[in-house]
């Protein structure tokens, strides 16, 4: 195991320990975050330009698949980078500030991912239940508010958390028991008692989980009502494909998250690696995963996927 160097005061900031217990894959996690990380932005930047530039994807289900896109950039870039670098340069310092505005913007960005998953299953609901309706239920005044209210609520759940948290006295403990600094792990640093904290966390988690997969779940018993009444095997073929990217990802991001807390407190050194590694698969994994999911199980996408790259060929002839 890699020690640190204790002779620096870190009275303003935390050491983020990440995999430093294990150094050989910390090497080869290296390559694959970056490749990962790559991957991420390449795949969400490419929804959310062809969501803007194809008219034919300027509907409410791209509107709310861009935000999700736009959310997992942010996401990732808000951890990734700082873990590339302390990998890289084997000092995995990061100052007050810095780990504050990390909890905060990490945290905000994952309660809202939980909020927007649940507007989006609406959004299903409307599509499949009510299509004839769909454009004057969903305009496009509703889809902001709706979009706005999945990034205040989450946004507000994290200024209460991130406060709440760094009020607590840590009496000098500065080690981070992760590759980025969260709530259940600064919780560990505390040296006073954190019921309060941790009661505000699991109201949180009812809050920003519970209830939304509650609607994720009651849009679905729907759509599953409505779809098996259709008569037809190429419409029930459709709304199955219409729903199927969105519920994947739900599945993955549930999944993972739910997982990861019953690693909050881990006491073995396997458990800890499993635990960061879930974390790595929420905050990497399924963002990559995203927009390849999407993509591959999505004609419209597909399609406009395809006028972009035949455009750019054309203007490419064009002044050849």
């Amino acid at each position: 195991m890699r020690r640190f160097n204790n002779t620096f005061y870190y009275n303003n900031g935390f050491i983020l320990v990440g995999f430093s217990e294990w150094p050989r894959l910390e090497m080869a996690l290296f390559v694959a975050i970056s490749i990962f990380y790559i991957m991420t932005l390449i795949g969400n930047s490419a929804i959310i330009i062809l969501s803007c530039l194809d008219p034919i994807l300027h509907t409410p289900m791209y509107f709310f698949l861009a935000n999700l896109s736009f959310l997992d950039l942010c996401y990732t870039t808000s951890t990734v980078p700082q873990m590339l670098i302390n990998i890289r340069s084997h000092q995995r310092d990061i100052s007050f500030r810095g780990c504050v505005a990390q909890l905060f913007i990490s945290l905000g960005l994952g309660s809202t991912e939980c909020v927007l998953l649940s507007v989006m299953a609406f959004d299903r609901y409307i599509a499949i239940c009510q299509p004839l309706h769909y454009m004057v239920i969903m305009h496009s005044q509703l889809c902001q508010q709706l979009a706005a209210v999945a990034w205040v609520t989450g946004f507000s759940n994290s200024l209460v958390q991130t406060v709440l948290t760094f009020l607590l006295s840590r009496c000098g403990q500065y080690q981070v028991e992760n590759f980025f600094c969260e709530v259940p792990a600064m919780l560990q640093l505390s040296c006073v008692d954190t019921w309060i904290n941790e009661v505000e966390m699991y109201a949180a988690v009812v809050v920003i989980k519970v209830i939304p997969v509650g609607l994720i779940l009651f849009s679905y018993i729907n759509i599953v009502k409505a779809v098996v009444s259709i008569q037809s095997f190429e419409g029930r073929k459709k709304a199955f494909n219409t729903c199927g990217s969105h519920l994947l990802v739900v599945i993955m991001f549930y999944g993972s998250a739910i997982s990861g807390y019953a690693y909050m407190a881990p006491k073995s050194n396997t458990a800890k690696l499993k635990g960061k590694l879930l974390a790595l698969f929420y905050g990497l994994i399924t963002p990559m995963l995203n927009p390849l999911i999407y993509t591959l199980r999505n004609k419209d996408v597909k399609g406009a996927v395809k006028k972009l790259l035949g455009r750019e060929q054309e203007q490419g002839q064009n002044m050849a």
